[in-house]
């Protein structure tokens, strides 16, 4: 990490705003990245791709079960109308790129999510495991054909949707008033227009309708929309508290009308699929758990092998809850980061009984507690394995003291030869 006179973290953090992509190495004043590199071995790196490939493929059949039931948008996941009409507009389709979060316990691999919606952390992960693997020919970056496996998804997603010949323009859609993803957004970009897309940068706010049915971003029509503008943010807004009051409720109706009826008309193409809205609820895997004899074998054996034991909050009773604190942890349905996450072991006996009191019903999921291994530090390691078109295509380390949040420290991801 750092040294005592900032010096050596000073020179690599200049090193990394050099790449023009990220450009943010402090967070309140402290370091946010780290130069010394996590090495895995090679077995290690290769159980962790087919670990989240697995967990992929259980999704995937998730979402084809669900499309063939639909009730079970309302019975089980509860889901608002507006998202409702997000995932029937797209279903099957959900996936472009993800990344799962795998932890390494005594007991094997285990994941936290899958965050299929708007994943994060591909700018830092390409930028500080180049600059880690220089020099180096004992060691493989494993995100080093990350840019390429996701123009060709792009390519694929807009042939697949437009047919060929349709014009290469490509709406960057983000929330723009928000400045902690800006990397990600200046990565997407100069990824594109490399291979020749022109990219156009703008948020839910500034598209309308064209002529045919087109989307246009500002004056600009776009055949396809890279979108990370989470889904549960284009819907309806309630808070996950009884206790407490969204400001903001309103469905982004006029403009998510625009992208489903562009859709509709084949005349855009969204990456990742608006279908993303159902698999990244949490309640996707209380799902797998609390459903498990409709899943082939083979997902039977990865749930049981790599998904924490998952039950939606509401069919749990509460006295278990209680006398069971330190063996669970509540998470909200769209929570990510780490917030609206609730550890018992780390929670007061009254907090926690007031967590499940003001928990809103159908918004929760109770997950079993696993301890992740530790570094000779203290510290874990979050393993967030991307995946591109359902196949691993690199990693990106997250290292911290207790669980997972915002205030975690990015560190370069290599794997030994």
């Amino acid at each position: 990490m750092r040294s005592p006179d900032g010096s050596a973290y000073d020179a690599f953090a200049a090193r990394v705003v050099e790449s023009g992509i990220v450009t943010d190495p402090w967070l309140d004043g402290a370091p946010r990245l780290r130069a010394d590199p996590v090495v895995v071995t090679r077995a290690l790196g290769r159980s962790l791709y087919r670990t989240a490939e697995r967990v992929a493929e259980v999704y995937d059949e998730a979402c084809r079960i669900v499309a063939a039931s639909p009730d079970l948008c309302d019975s089980f996941f509860a889901i608002s109308p507006y998202q409702k009409a997000m995932w029937l507009a797209s279903e099957p389709l959900w996936h472009g790129i993800a990344r799962a979060d795998v932890f390494v316990t005594d007991e094997g691999l285990a994941i936290t999510e899958l965050n299929c919606d708007t994943p994060t952390g591909e700018a830092e992960a390409v930028v500080l495991n180049a600059i880690a693997a220089e020099g180096r020919d004992d060691v493989v970056d494993p995100t080093a054909g990350l840019e390429a496996r996701f123009v060709a998804m792009v390519d694929a997603v807009a042939t697949r949707t437009l047919g060929p010949g349709a014009p290469r323009v490509a709406g960057l859609v983000y929330p723009t008033e928000l400045t902690e993803d800006l990397a990600l957004v200046r990565l997407y970009r100069r990824w594109l227009e490399a291979a020749g897309w022109e990219v156009v940068l703008g948020s839910p706010y500034n598209l309308s309708s064209g002529p045919g049915g087109s989307a246009l971003l500002f004056d600009t029509p776009i055949s396809v929309m890279v979108r990370h503008y989470k889904t549960d943010w284009w819907g309806e807004r309630v808070s996950v508290w009884t206790d407490e009051a969204i400001p903001d409720p309103q469905p982004l109706a006029g403009e998510l009308t625009t992208v489903l009826s562009a859709m509709m008309e084949r005349r855009l193409a969204v990456v990742n699929p608006i279908g993303a809205v159902l698999p990244q609820n949490k309640r996707m895997m209380a799902f797998m758990w609390e459903h498990l004899h409709r899943f082939s074998p083979g997902s039977q054996e990865t749930i049981r092998r790599h998904v924490p034991i998952t039950s939606r909050l509401e069919v749990l009773h509460v006295e278990q809850l209680l006398a069971e604190k330190d063996e669970w942890v509540l998470k909200s349905d769209y929570g990510a980061e780490g917030d609206e996450v609730v550890i018992g072991r780390l929670t007061g006996a009254e907090d926690w009984r007031r967590s499940i009191g003001l928990a809103r019903e159908g918004r929760w999921i109770a997950q079993r507690y696993f301890a992740a291994e530790q570094t000779a530090e203290g510290h874990t390691v979050n393993y967030g394995v991307y995946l591109v078109g359902g196949e691993a295509a690199g990693i990106y380390a997250r290292v911290q003291l207790g669980p997972t949040d915002d205030r975690a420290i990015s560190a370069p991801m290599l794997v030994a030869r």
